[in-house]
């Protein structure tokens, strides 16, 4: 590699970032991860006992969005 590749600096302009999700939004997983932890947590139709963490995720997602919290929309 060339030595003047390597020295090359990086732009110094940052992207100002917004919150993608409330805080609260936050404590609503933070909620249900809690609850699939203590096995209490249940699925929407079926009513089986979720045990994926991704789905635990999902869940306390909806429930926000169902409250009107900050979260981006489904990406289906």
């Amino acid at each position: 590699m060339p030595a003047s590749s390597r020295s090359r600096k990086k732009s110094t302009a940052k992207k100002k970032s917004t919150r993608r999700y409330s805080p609260s939004a936050g404590k609503n997983v933070e909620t249900e991860m809690r609850a699939m932890k203590k096995g209490k947590l249940k699925s929407g139709r079926s009513g089986k006992t979720v045990k994926s963490r991704k789905q635990a995720i999902a869940i306390g997602l909806s429930k926000a969005r169902k409250a009107g919290k900050k979260v981006p929309a489904k990406k289906s």
